[in-house]
């Protein structure tokens, strides 16, 4: 039987990398997508299960030739299509009040959290065709995308809209038998949310401490996720058990209470 095949966006490093490995070791095919060139040149030469190139989910250009040099390596290995597509790029955008947020920054969450996804879903969808009944698209949004959250206007309103695009999808593909879902992590250990910790420290004159502080009482569990709760719920996803599920909006965040922060302070 022909490798299963999966695409995943911003797969350099983070959540996107991790993804990537857990579907290897699971038996994959991984074509990774990344804007940034070092840490595609970081992975090294192409492999039997795993390839990788530059691409800019945000430009439609790009993103043509991303699945113009994917198609031929699947014509060259005999495969007709993919059976997965992850939509993991996304950027965190600035942290300001909606007042004083730049327009560019605006602009541009907006163009690769969102724009980004249609861009690599629409290419996506005549490959998962070939795959279906069975094939899926997997959309990262985020418990941002299910609560409102101050200072983060437009990260919020990308994952919110993820979500709608989300349902939308499930509905116009699943007669097809292609699943369309959405994950929702809440903050993920690792270096982005320290990054996202940072800038909003910095914005309402708090340490980093307290604002770490702060974002764990949001949630019951008082944690963070891992990357191995986001690549378990992939995994669930894309195995038998997952067959009849989709259209829904998953949260892996320990059970967010609310977003809120003190604004007062």
């Amino acid at each position: 039987m022909d490798k299963r095949i999966a695409v995943i966006s911003a797969a350099g490093s983070g959540i996107g990398f991790a993804m990537a490995e857990a579907l290897r070791a699971d038996g994959w095919r991984v074509y990774l997508g990344d804007q940034d060139a070092a840490a595609i040149a970081a992975l090294g030469p192409d492999t039997d299960d795993r390839a990788a190139r530059v691409c800019d989910v945000g430009d439609p250009a790009a993103v043509d030739g991303f699945y113009a040099w994917i198609e031929r390596d699947l014509a060259a290995r005999g495969v007709a299509g993919i059976d997965l597509l992850i939509n993991n790029a996304g950027i965190s955008g600035p942290t300001a009040r909606l007042e004083d947020q730049p327009v560019d920054g605006w602009l541009a969450t907006i163009n690769v959290n969102l724009n980004g996804t249609f861009l690599m879903t629409r290419g996506a969808i005549p490959l998962l065709r070939r795959r279906a009944p069975g094939s899926a698209i997997i959309c990262m949004s985020s418990t941002a995308g299910l609560f409102g959250c101050p200072l983060r206007g437009p990260y919020v309103a990308s994952k919110w809209a993820l979500i709608g695009l989300t349902k939308t999808l499930a509905m116009e593909l699943g007669p097809e038998g292609i699943r369309v879902n959405a994950i929702c992590p809440g903050s993920v250990e690792g270096p982005r949310i320290e990054r996202v910790i940072a800038a909003d420290a910095a914005e309402r004159g708090l340490t980093t401490e307290a604002v770490e502080r702060e974002y764990k009482r949001q949630t019951s569990l008082r944690t963070f996720a891992t990357l191995e709760d986001v690549t378990g719920m992939v995994r669930y996803l894309m195995s038998p058990a997952g067959a009849r599920i989709s259209g829904q909006a998953i949260a892996i965040d320990g059970h967010t209470e609310s977003l809120a922060l003190d604004m007062e302070s």
